[in-house]
């Protein structure tokens, strides 16, 4: 959170004020909390409204919001690939139509079959 927000340019007033939930248009975190997680301070483990605030105000996917979380606060440590390459395939997926997805597990069946 600390590398995004300085990248955006934000102090962590800032990033409170933007951090917006976008299904209930309402605030979803404080400065105060911004400040105590960013300085390693005891703070409440996020709820997913506050996630989904963050994701927007620090311009970043809700999944890499979450990912970081779990990892802070319940010692989740995701493992995708050592290239980085299915983590970019899964966050395309979303993109594709069911007839696309459907076509793309073919085509990977063809080359790596499920067991």
């Amino acid at each position: 959170m600390r590398e995004r927000k300085e990248a955006l340019g934000l102090s962590y007033d800032r990033l409170a004020s933007r951090s917006v939930d976008p299904e209930t248009g309402e605030a979803a975190v404080k400065y105060s909390w911004l400040h105590r997680l960013a300085t390693g301070l005891p703070v409440q483990a996020p709820s997913l409204a506050q996630l989904r605030g963050l994701a927007a105000g620090l311009e970043v996917p809700l999944a890499r919001v979450q990912e970081a979380a779990g990892a802070e606060f319940f010692g989740i440590d995701t493992v995708w690939s050592t290239s980085g390459e299915a983590r970019a395939l899964v966050e395309r997926a979303d993109r594709l139509t069911p007839e696309q997805r459907e076509q793309l597990v073919r085509l990977l069946d063809t080359f790596a079959p499920s067991d």
